[in-house]
């Protein structure tokens, strides 16, 4: 049987579709649009087949979801369209997710050819794939920069869960055992006799590491996390880019530190590079394991590998977790760490039934191989200058409305609103002149379209975002 994927050079290769015809050009216009100040995809009475599928959906399903009353049928490249025909622009890509779009057709085809040679058989066993996709993830990252790879002294290991938040609970969980055996060789005693007290968690305030109970106790939101406690306890709360707080949060009994360099579901807030050095040079003091959540700033939205490739050496973490776009929409989770982190854990430390699936494995390689190809890259720089120009105009045509900077880098941006009622009603309203944006944080809209997105997709969206803005 034909190899279900090709080599890395070869899906480089055929990855090099539309970004050298994307213009960085902008669209000469006087002022904000104006053509979609009418609502064209406003709810209106469902058809008997979406009545039915909501009622079924209301009568079966937990109700934790806060949905509108249409169903999605499918998609090609950035549009969906739901059952009743109406064709949306996804510039939310499914939070962040589906990095090559909708129905693409390689993907599919890894998809059939994999399920029908081997789709599941636990870590019981050996799969062809996990070894792949695991030395891809470690070469590529020691190439293009991050986790201190450059240092050829440095090797990593990694480990394949199903989500973002499995892949932050195993890293966490793997953290408290380094921070265990560090606190036994410097004490000379065994933690397995009790009284080891380096166990301490630090996180910061607006970050999001998941919703189960250890990535719950680091995300500090309390609308997540007041019903659920109490929560794990020994947590310690900063603030991000507060170099100052750093030596009061991180102590001698810190494990772990865990922050994503650019904040994704908390707002768009990036980490500065003088914060992150800091906070690197302290956990190196205390001995704590440093955890950078790349979930959803990762794999390339930023226009690099990881949003601190391109750091120096003293700004880069122990560990750095992903999952959102590794499989474009199939589930995955991964955690990559430095070979000093790994060395504590042995057969039997940790595990899983179905991260690390021979399906999995395969559809990250496929994604991986072609989002590493140099024009993807390139085409999320030139897919960010042309969309930060034009959202840079917006301030000055809408200044009541919204805050002068614009947040966030490569394809994961923010705008940021005076009033925090705003947010929910522009996604609202977008959503019914056609187009698919998420809220962040308690105020800004969060820009996150698939790393292909095309420029006329672009612009749609734009112009959808200023009508919508005029009406406020």
């Amino acid at each position: 049987m034909k190899r279900a994927v090709t080599s890395l050079s070869t899906l480089q290769r055929s990855s090099r579709t539309g970004a050298a015809r994307f213009s960085t050009s902008i669209r000469a216009q006087s002022g904000p649009s104006t053509r979609y100040t009418a609502a064209t995809h406003a709810p209106s009475a469902p058809s008997p087949s979406v009545r039915d599928t909501l009622a079924t959906g209301e009568k079966y399903l937990l109700p934790v979801y806060a949905r509108p009353q249409f169903v999605l049928s499918h998609g090609k490249g950035s549009k969906v369209w739901d059952t009743d025909g109406r064709c949306y622009v996804d510039f939310s890509a499914g939070i962040a997710v589906n990095a090559l779009g909708h129905g693409d057709e390689e993907f599919v085809k890894v998809i059939s050819e994999q399920t029908s040679k081997l789709l599941h058989t636990s870590n019981v066993f050996h799969n062809e794939w996990a070894p792949r996709l695991a030395e891809l993830l470690v070469e590529l990252t020691r190439r293009e920069g991050g986790l201190g790879l450059s240092d050829p002294s440095v090797g990593a290991k990694a480990f394949f869960a199903n989500s973002g938040t499995e892949a932050n609970e195993g890293a966490l969980k793997i953290a408290r055992k380094v921070g265990k055996e560090r606190w036994a060789a410097k004490t000379g005693r065994s933690w397995e006799d009790g009284g080891c007290t380096k166990t301490r968690i630090a996180c910061f305030e607006q970050g999001f590491h998941g919703r189960s109970m250890g990535a719950l106790s680091v995300t500090t939101n309390p609308k997540y996390q007041k019903p659920f406690a109490p929560l794990i306890p020994g947590v310690d709360v900063g603030k991000l880019n507060d170099v100052a707080g750093l030596e009061g949060l991180i102590g001698e009994d810190t494990c772990a530190v865990i922050v994503e360099p650019i904040q994704g579901e908390g707002g768009i807030n990036a980490a500065s590079e003088e914060w992150l050095r800091a906070l690197r040079k302290r956990c190196d003091d205390v001995g704590a394991v440093l955890i950078y959540d790349e979930i959803q700033c990762g794999l390339y939205r930023t226009g690099s590998l990881w949003a601190h490739s391109k750091l120096p050496l003293d700004c880069q973490p122990d560990v750095v977790t992903m999952a959102k776009p590794l499989a474009n929409g199939y589930p995955i989770g991964a955690v990559l760490m430095r070979d000093s982190v790994a060395e504590v854990m042995t057969a039997g430390t940790h595990g899983t039934t179905f991260g690390g699936s021979p399906l999995a494995c395969a559809l990250g390689y496929h994604v991986l191989s072609r989002l590493s190809g140099e024009n993807i890259a390139k085409q999320v720089q030139e897919t960010s200058t042309y969309l930060v120009k034009r959202l840079q105009k917006l301030p000055g045509y809408f200044p009541n409305v919204l805050q002068p900077e614009i947040r966030g880098r490569g394809l994961i941006l923010g705008l940021g609103f005076k009033d925090p009622a705003h947010p929910g009603k522009v996604v609202e309203m977008a959503r019914e002149r056609g187009v698919f944006v998420l809220t962040a944080g308690k105020d800004a809209v969060r820009l996150v379209p698939s790393l292909n997105i095309p420029r006329e997709d672009v612009d749609f969206a734009v112009d959808v975002l200023e009508s919508v803005l005029g009406q406020l």
